[in-house]
């Protein structure tokens, strides 16, 4: 190790290992994180700390629900800021470009006041934007015409939206591409006493029968009322008025109000030290009649460089994230316009490549990286789940682009670890129907059986891959599927199999693991030899084996792994004489 720390500080930070990990992943809030980073066994292992948004104030997704920008304080503080300066981290933060909370300001402004609100054009009425395109139903609600709902790309079942109640009681839907939650209200008598003909028994009867029946039920249709059922439509619509939401609502990026939000946050986030600047759901900012609403060209490009131009502005580093088959090209096209992108592709790859003992599509991988000089940000684990749909291929007029993946090899991948107790998550039509897999959601580490040897080979592997290496906290310490958080979570949580919250003990104890204190040698290595500042060579080998070189002016770091024996080799220049590490 001391070799290693002979060359501390020379290697770009921007080209070091970034830790990923909530505010409160370990211990109680950042300060337990940052407490992590101070203790010996994690000394110069990160260059960059990627900090999920709960460090901002958010209510739901675990933090992709912005409110606002502003610093979580039940979570953060500006000391906690300062340390992780003093430690040499530079910080990654999510904007979230496509949605804001319900909570948040602006649509708090549009609920309060309606069409006087400052933000009424801030957000987007599906009504108004599929006006002349579809037929109203029943419940007022425009369904657009087949053509264009047939195009719509959705990432849940049913029409993305969300129906709110104004202040004159009219009820209108907002587009709601991800997440929602609608509560109804407990009801209490003084919410009767307007009911005409209403006795006061019978409204301590009504509120007794539907806060009960609302514990089992959020389906108010599916409340019987008995004898009471001509009070029903009365109940129902002050249910209605009075029903609380959660939800991510689409913002309308033909506002200007929504880019001065985006101008004012930026240079926020840069204050709070951030250098790279992930987008997230991009993808679905930009929105058009006739399109699948889904990167829309060209308007998806006009939007990312407007984004880039305010984000060069204040120095920050994109990084847009979108999950595509990889048949679809379009991460070479992100990339091509000079953007950042996520190795999607490598989580799946690297779990085919070790259980199946074949170095081929990996290795292909890694030569497209190498050739088109991709500036990527890899990972194994992470807060979402591991993909499967990026590794398809796909058809485009008519022809059809290769997977990195065969189609059978990704049922067999997803069959392995279903197997493992991974859970799937897929992507559904606007009839409801599922059209595609999309992820699976499971540790890294439960994926690859909980086998310590497998994992450290992955993580080898992926510090040795071009690119920024992300790390996900809890893959450090061999965190098993929590199949308690999920059932706790309920409908929809099973994101939360990967996302347990270690205490300062289970670090304690984590660090005294040979297999921890290996992950971590190998990421400090990874983080501080100048060999990975230069160039990438892949040996020739077997198939079953895997040979890759980085060599920077006289400093070199090789590995040389055996998919078979899961053995693997690291060999590396240090001041006076090469350094070898075995596994």
């Amino acid at each position: 190790m001391n070799n290693i720390e002979n060359q501390i500080n020379e290697v770009s930070h921007f080209n070091g290992v970034m830790l990923n990990a909530y505010p409160d992943s370990i211990g109680e809030a950042l300060n337990d994180i940052v407490k992590m980073l101070k203790l010996p066994e994690f000394k110069d292992a990160f260059s960059l700390f990627y900090v999920l948004p709960t460090f901002f104030n958010s209510d739901l997704d675990r933090g992709f629900s912005i409110i606002d920008y502003n610093l979580n304080k039940d979570l953060v503080t500006e000391e906690d800021l300062k340390n992780l300066k003093e430690l040499n981290i530079d910080l990654k933060f999510d904007i979230v470009l496509n949605h804001l909370s319900v909570a948040s300001p602006q649509f708090k402004d549009l609920l309060k006041n309606g069409a006087q609100s400052k933000y009424k054009d801030f957000f987007i009425n599906w009504n108004v934007f599929w006006q002349d395109h579809g037929a109203m139903n029943e419940d007022g609600v425009v369904i657009p015409n087949k053509e264009y709902l047939d195009k719509l790309f959705m990432r849940k079942s049913g029409l993305p939206i969300l129906n709110v109640v104004f202040p004159d009681g009219t009820e209108q839907p907002y587009w709601n591409t991800f997440y929602q939650k609608v509560s109804y209200n407990p009801l209490k008598y003084d919410d009767l006493i307007q009911i005409e003909g209403l006795t006061q028994d019978t409204a301590k009867s009504i509120c007794h029968l539907v806060n009960t029946s609302l514990k089992h039920t959020e389906d108010l249709e599916n409340i019987d009322f008995g004898e009471f059922e001509k009070f029903k439509p009365s109940v129902v619509q002050i249910l209605n008025k009075n029903r609380s939401y959660l939800g991510q609502m689409d913002v309308n990026a033909k506002s200007e109000l929504v880019w001065q939000f985006y101008e004012e946050t930026l240079a926020k986030l840069k204050t709070f030290g951030c250098k790279i600047l992930r987008l997230d759901a991009f993808a679905y900012l930009h929105k058009a009649i006739g399109e699948s609403n889904f990167f829309n060209n060209p308007g998806t490009w006009h939007y990312l460089d407007r984004i880039k131009k305010i984000a060069d502005s204040n120095n920050l580093t994109l990084l847009p994230e979108i999950h595509a088959e990889y048949g679809s090209k379009l991460h070479k096209e992100v990339a091509d316009r000079g953007f950042q992108i996520y190795d999607f592709f490598l989580p799946g790859l690297l779990i085919h490549t070790i259980e199946c003992k074949t170095n081929k599509p990996l290795l292909k991988w890694i030569n497209e990286i190498v050739n088109n000089g991709y500036n990527v940000v890899n990972m194994l684990g992470c807060h979402d789940g591991i993909p499967v749909l990026d590794l398809k291929g796909k058809e485009i007029d008519g022809s059809y682009y290769e997977g990195l993946l065969q189609d059978s090899e990704i049922e067999s991948l997803m069959d392995l670890i279903i197997e493992r107790g991974g859970k799937v998550k897929n992507l559904y039509g606007p009839d409801g129907k599922k059209i595609s897999y999309y992820q699976i959601n499971a540790t890294y580490f439960s994926a690859l059986g909980e086998d310590s040897r497998k994992m450290l080979l992955a993580r080898a592997i992926q510090l040795f891959m071009p690119g920024i290496p992300q790390i996900w906290y809890l893959d450090i310490f061999e965190g098993r599927n929590d199949y308690e958080a999920v059932e706790k979570a309920g409908s929809g949580g099973h994101k939360e199999i990967n996302r347990t919250t270690l205490s300062n003990k289970n670090v304690a104890l984590g660090i005294q693991k040979k297999s921890v204190l290996n992950q971590l040698e190998l990421i400090r290595l990874r983080n501080n030899h100048m060999a990975f500042q230069g160039q990438i060579k892949l040996n020739a080998t077997s198939e079953s084996e895997i040979s890759i070189a980085w060599n920077n002016e006289g400093h070199y770091a090789y590995l040389t792994a055996d998919l078979k024996s899961q053995n693997f080799s690291v060999k590396y220049s240090g001041k006076n004489e090469e350094n070898k590490l075995e596994y």
